[in-house]
């Protein structure tokens, strides 16, 4: 997954939204299983509360005492984080009780601890004994038989105890929180991989298209992406349409010119005198212009249609085996070395026009061996665009890098002793603009001129 894919922002959002929620669920359950756990205790702290009520008189002098035992003997071993008293109201003069568990100390409740109470008049906290032991604690205030005075009622438990299962089970929680997100995790990946599919399929075919293998986006897509796929397929349509029409209008504009042209030609030339002579060669001139910009507009609607592929090597063989036939008498060997299955993306036409150019240029001007490569370039575009590189070296007297600039430009020759027109260099340099390639020229190992074209392939 790319960084910037759609996929990678389903998995990571999904990711993220579950990475909350778990985390909220552990942090709600583990609260709710820790208010459980007080409930119950507190349930525990009430019953003993009961059986002090149950047991807590009052003497001659109106002090509380205990009649009976409690059968808890938690509550008889110092400090042991079990405790009870019984205070009177103070400014009585009366004495407390308490548990022998508490020794000479007394818990000390903050009042503000003791402001909110339930429907039943019970303070439910928390607090420490002297030793740090956290302390779960409920008091609430009776009148005893006998008396008008409220007495407090406070009873202690060690909460330490239920650390170790608290503990375990926020364990047990964490790890099944754990398998929980690792299995949503995978099911989003699943879902996200599934869901996109169509789009993988949809750029395939597409892919298929561009590279020729295919004319329009075939099968049924989801209701969501079909609506796509047919404007897909209809504008690819429309653009076959377009060409068409293109070159047709190419034709029939050629034809149309080629007329009056040839009349004109023909009546200049019955006649004598520098009317005729500048006629004729204004006519030529029209005849050169419209030839060059309908090959242009031929060119550039080949560049700019879908599904064009062309094999590079058999146009490359067949280019060498012309050329060293045509250059016979002087004897140059042209060696093509292409990587197996290159396909240029575009039309044999406008390949065999530029490697022509190239390979007829490097033929005048070598000594005896040219070397024409064809090798895909590795590192695709931005845009993951394939690219090949068309390299053509040749072993002449190479051209100075400051007159490399106007060699490619239309009409210029930069020796007259080489048969040409001087726009070999300029088309090739078009057409492969028109392919979104470029041209350089550079020097040779071969110490002659190395010319190479960037062009689209198709892999």
């Amino acid at each position: 997954m790319r960084a910037n894919s759609l996929s990678l922002r389903l998995l990571l959002s999904s990711a993220l939204v579950s990475l909350v929620l778990l985390a909220a669920a552990a942090i709600l359950l583990g609260g709710l299983f820790q208010a459980a756990l007080e409930r119950n205790f507190d349930q525990r702290l009430r019953a003993v509360m009961d059986g002090l009520l149950a047991n807590v008189d009052l003497d001659d002098k109106g002090s509380p005492e205990l009649t009976t035992q409690l059968a808890d003997t938690r509550f008889s071993l110092p400090l042991s984080g079990w405790y009870w008293e019984v205070e009177p109201p103070p400014g009585k003069g009366l004495t407390d009780l308490a548990s022998d568990s508490l020794l000479e100390q007394r818990l000390k409740p903050d009042p503000s601890l003791l402001k909110t109470r339930d429907k039943d008049g019970i303070a439910a906290f928390n607090l420490d004994d002297s030793n740090g032991t956290k302390l779960r604690a409920i008091q609430q205030s009776f009148k005893l038989p006998g008396s008008d005075n409220e007495f407090s009622f406070l009873v202690a438990g060690n909460f330490d105890e239920l650390k170790d299962e608290i503990a375990a089970f926020r364990q047990t929680l964490f790890g099944v929180l754990v398998l929980l997100g690792l299995g949503l995790l995978a099911a989003v990946f699943v879902q996200v991989r599934f869901g996109m599919r169509p789009l993988r399929v949809l750029q395939e075919r597409l892919t298929a298209i561009r590279e020729g293998k295919a004319e329009k986006l075939e099968g049924q897509f989801p209701t969501e992406i079909q609506p796509v796929a047919d404007e897909l397929n209809l504008l690819i349509q429309s653009n076959s349409e377009i060409i068409d029409r293109a070159r047709t209008q190419v034709g029939n504009l050629a034809h149309a010119l080629k007329t009056p042209l040839s009349v004109l030609t023909n009546e200049a030339n019955a006649h004598k005198g520098q009317l005729a002579a500048k006629v004729t060669e204004q006519a030529q001139v029209m005849r050169d212009q419209v030839s060059l910009y309908l090959d242009r507009a031929r060119r550039a609607a080949r560049a700019q249609g879908l599904g064009a592929v062309t094999e590079v090597q058999p146009v490359l063989d067949g280019l060498a085996r012309t050329l060293q036939r045509i250059f016979r008498d002087k004897g140059v060997e042209i060696a093509v070395d292409c990587a197996p299955g290159l396909k240029f993306r575009g039309e044999r036409q406008d390949l065999e026009e530029m490697a022509g150019n190239l390979l007829d240029n490097a033929c005048k001007w070598s000594t005896k061996r040219i070397e024409v490569s064809a090798q895909p370039v590795k590192e695709p575009s931005a845009d993951g665009r394939q690219w090949m590189m068309l390299t053509v070296d040749d072993d002449g007297p190479g051209l100075p890098a400051e007159k490399r600039a106007e060699a490619v430009k239309r009409g210029r020759r930069l020796d007259e002793t080489k048969p040409g027109s001087g726009l070999g260099l300029s088309i090739v340099t078009e057409t492969a603009q028109m392919y979104s390639g470029m041209l350089s020229l550079d020097d040779s190992p071969a110490k002659g001129l190395r010319i190479q074209i960037k062009l689209p392939a198709a892999m």
